[in-house]
């Protein structure tokens, strides 16, 4: 069957799905961009991320083409019509298609937003064997723009990170600036040293995870201690335990860094509870 995607008001089969050549998130990844994760045919975290799709378009000075009840609607069709239990919904909004290449912003007027949305189908998003066993990460420089707060289309650099992984044997790759982690290639970075859970504080140099404001929440409310600051790529191999969090992996478990092991090499009690109880809390919240 046809997967039915949403595209500009109308749910089509994703064979009959067309956006312009002269979109500006084609030719100048001017857009924005969430994935709200689906359990159980529910959404998680679904306000969070229509929050942080509101501040992401509000730094672009894009419109907002519909209200949360309008976004939610179309969520929950998407689910509905393609039978989605386990997985994500990608949602899309870039500045539209002004009929014509030019770097200067069209009027929002007579240019409206382009909106785009399709479920993506993951049987093993709670039961992963990934995190039976953990990834392995590798570590890249942060060459990125300056604005990482803002979830923009602009993933090139990610997608290199993630090759470049690939390429040395492992999952993924943390990037450093000026001698700390910053962040995932699609996700926040954590370690764990002494019980004590360390991740970076908001700023514009990563993005404000929503699924990273869950697990902190949770582990506190667990009464793991808790510090935001950055820490060294030397911090990070010396860890007990260390993980990444996002929408599509939850909190993944990480056991090697650069080829360094941490502990076992296996995934450490504290990130596998803190999985455990992400996904009881989210389970019980999904509308």
């Amino acid at each position: 069957m046809s997967r039915i995607v949403y595209v500009n008001g109308e749910y089509l089969p994703e064979g009959e799905a067309q956006v312009s050549i002269f979109d500006r998130g084609f030719l100048m990844a001017d857009g924005v961009y969430e994935v709200t994760t689906v359990i159980d045919g529910k959404l998680i975290d679904f306000d969070g991320h229509f929050t942080r799709l509101e501040r992401s378009l509000s730094e672009l000075d894009i419109r907002n083409p519909m209200d949360r009840d309008r976004w939610l609607e179309a969520h929950r069709e998407l689910i509905a019509r393609n039978g989605l239990d386990l997985g994500m919904i990608y949602l899309q909004v870039t500045r539209g298609a002004p009929g014509d290449r030019d770097f200067i912003f069209p009027d929002p007027e007579t240019t409206p937003p382009t909106v785009v949305l399709f479920t993506q189908s993951n049987p093993a998003l709670v039961d992963s064997p990934k995190a039976r066993k953990g990834i392995k990460v590798i570590s890249i420089d942060d060459i990125r723009w300056g604005r990482r707060d803002i979830k923009t289309v602009q993933l090139l650099y990610p997608s290199m990170g993630k090759m470049m992984a690939q390429k040395q044997g492992a999952d993924d790759a943390w990037m450093v600036q000026d001698g700390e982690v910053t962040e995932g290639t699609s996700n926040n970075a954590y370690i764990i040293k002494n019980g004590r859970i360390i991740t970076r504080k908001l700023s514009n140099d990563i993005l404000h995870g929503i699924t990273r404001a869950a697990v902190l929440r949770f582990a506190r409310e667990a009464q793991m201690p808790v510090e935001e600051r950055g820490f060294t790529l030397e911090e990070a191999k010396a860890a007990d335990e260390a993980f990444v969090t996002s929408a599509s992996t939850f909190v993944m478990p990480v056991v090697e860094i650069d080829g360094v092991r941490l502990g076992e090499g296996v995934p450490g009690p504290l990130a596998s509870r803190l999985r455990e109880i992400y996904i009881e809390e989210s389970r019980k919240a999904a509308i």
